[in-house]
């Protein structure tokens, strides 16, 4: 299948997001349309007369950017094109805060389209501010003591309001990436999914370590993989030994000054979330 993102970009070296966006395409071909909203997706997007996509793409406003998805699966289908993969690319900033608004309407409307979350956990491409989507004790420009408030879990919420196509996903682990968003093709209906991408700039990591922090956020329980199709919860990757969450920590300097008893809580609320999947899906 031809590469149909442009080499030589200029996203950061180690961007999780680019590798998404790049597998998104390889799974629907061609026949889609790309949407960014301001924000680092944008640079795939470009300006001017210059992309990065090789398909059609269009850059939203931030706060917007599933009511244009909304607009352009009704053109669609009064054209009666059904083959046509409609799918936003957007920060948690855009999705878990700016964004969420029209994310929601769009759910409730029922609309057909793909919306794809790149979790990179604070706005990165305005400076690294803190989002809802930032954990606690971590560092941003706007919690340089650390953030005192836990992470926002849109998921659940989308769950809660009957989102036909739910799932998580990770850099990490990209093969599985793959697999939701060509379930989430299937879907007629509206489909999220929500994908932990580090940031190595952000997070003060190594570019060489992304993956390996992708796959730790997993490991620890942090960010368990799963989906739900009509409410019916999947884990679709079974943590078998729990991995090191000092570890997962230690790779990223955002999380140098965190408290032991932050770092407990962490931990904590990780088991009993993972606990409450594997609960879910056993019913």
């Amino acid at each position: 299948m031809a590469d149909l993102v442009s080499k030589g970009l200029t996203t950061c070296e180690g961007c999780g997001m680019e590798l998404i966006a790049r597998s998104i395409l390889d799974v629907l071909g061609q026949n889609t349309i790309m949407l960014t909203p301001p924000s680092c997706s944008a640079i795939l997007t470009g300006f001017g007369s210059e992309t990065g996509w090789k398909v059609p793409a269009f850059q939203s406003n931030l706060e917007n950017i599933a009511a244009y998805c909304s607009g352009i699966s009704v053109a669609l289908e009064h054209q009666n094109k059904t083959d046509i993969n409609v799918v936003a690319l957007a920060g948690d900033g855009g999705t878990v805060d700016i964004g969420l608004q029209a994310l929601s309407g769009a759910v409730e409307r029922g609309h057909k389209f793909i919306y794809v979350c790149y979790d990179n956990e604070a706005y990165m491409n305005t400076g690294i501010q803190r989002s809802g989507s930032t954990p606690v004790g971590a560092w941003t420009t706007t919690t340089p003591g650390g953030k005192k408030e836990p992470k926002k879990n849109i998921v659940e919420m989308l769950l809660a309001q009957g989102i036909p196509y739910v799932a998580t996903a990770s850099v990490g682990y990209i093969d599985d990436f793959k697999k939701k968003v060509a379930k989430a093709r299937e879907i007629d209906g509206p489909a999220y999914i929500h994908t932990f991408s580090p940031c190595p700039p952000g997070w003060r990591a190594k570019p060489r370590d992304t993956i390996k922090i992708a796959k730790l956020a997993v490991d620890t329980n942090l960010f368990p993989l799963f989906e739900a199709i009509d409410g019916e919860v999947r884990v679709t990757r079974k943590v078998r030994k729990v991995a090191s969450i000092k570890e997962y920590l230690e790779l990223q300097g955002r999380f140098r000054n965190i408290r032991d008893e932050e770092v407990e809580s962490l931990a904590t609320d990780a088991e009993n979330y993972y606990n409450k999947l594997l609960e879910s899906e056993a019913k």
